[in-house]
């Protein structure tokens, strides 16, 4: 009921346990605190917070106009409403090596169990469009080192994404891991890789956890989680899909109100307010009701 009783603390320790595994982790993403519980209730492992989700939810693309404070707002809605471990977006830290280390202090506070900093020119974009920039080698693990040295929850993940792949190369990307990597990254986050050598080429260059990510209508191909289990990555995202999922079914469900004057055909498609009681966890909450106000209004005098 209401929250997580899982303290964020042990989520962390939960993630590095995981990892260490070596067991592929599904980390499909979040675009509200409930499809959080929807995720944790079919059996994923964590949940991610994506910035290009947190941007379309306020009407923004993504394009580094989101705030710390609204990502942090975020971030703390979902970890709070979910017993898994969450991973946050938190974009190129919103500024210099300083204000990388408040990112990661606000997001630690705000119950994250892992977050990822990259190296694109700030503002950035989304990493699977063309025209990126990413800065050189001493910013980036600049940044690297400041996010380690702010943490205070030494299991909090602190994870280095580069997109240095798109500008100038595989050798270049796996070059700019193995430096994230000494500068104290916990895990590597290569961005729009071409194919499953590359990400294999990745994998066997750091000695770290290794994230895919698996975004539509981008520059990966999109993997099965066998093929990724196969060239040794450990975690793999799907940072879009489920609001995408979700706006397609809202646009068709528009044009049939239109086209019908109803939605009586878009009825046997709607989760049904039996399964959102379910998942809100309705009859906790009357069951807390009822031990706390248990008593009878009088009706005589």
């Amino acid at each position: 009921m209401l929250y997580s009783s899982i303290t964020p603390a042990d989520k962390r320790a939960k993630l590095r346990a995981d990892l260490a595994s070596g067991e592929l982790l599904r980390f499909p993403g979040a675009f509200n605190p409930l499809s959080a519980r929807l995720i944790q209730n079919k059996g994923f492992e964590g949940v991610y917070i994506s910035g290009a989700v947190i941007a379309a939810d306020l009407g923004l693309p993504d394009i580094g106009l989101t705030t710390l404070s609204e990502v942090a707002g975020r971030g703390q809605q979902i970890s709070r409403m979910t017993d898994l471990p969450t991973l946050i977006d938190a974009d190129t830290g919103f500024g210099e090596p300083m204000n990388v280390a408040r990112t990661v202090q606000t997001l630690e506070d705000a119950g994250v169990s892992g977050l990822h900093i990259e190296d694109q020119v700030n503002p950035k974009r989304c990493g699977h469009l063309d025209g990126k920039a990413v800065v050189d080698l001493a910013t980036s693990t600049k940044r690297i080192r400041a996010a380690v040295d702010a943490r205070r929850d030494p299991n909090l993940l602190i994870m280095a994404r580069t997109d240095v792949r798109a500008i100038e190369g595989l050798q270049a990307a796996i070059d700019r891991a193995k430096a994230l990597v000494d500068a104290g990254a916990d895990a590597i986050f290569p961005e729009a890789m071409a194919d499953l050598g590359e990400f294999e080429a990745i994998r066997a260059a750091v000695d770290v956890p290794v994230l895919a990510n698996m975004t539509e209508f981008g520059k990966s191909e999109l993997f099965s989680t066998e093929q990724l289990a196969n060239v040794g990555i450990n975690i793999v995202i799907y940072p879009v899909s489920l609001l995408r999922i979700a706006m397609g079914a809202a646009e068709r469900g528009l044009e049939t109100l239109q086209r019908e004057g109803s939605l009586r055909s878009e009825v046997p498609g709607m989760q049904t307010r039996a399964r959102l009681y379910e998942l809100l966890d309705y009859e906790s909450y009357n069951t807390f009701d009822t031990s706390v106000f248990n008593f009878e209004v009088p009706t005589g005098r």
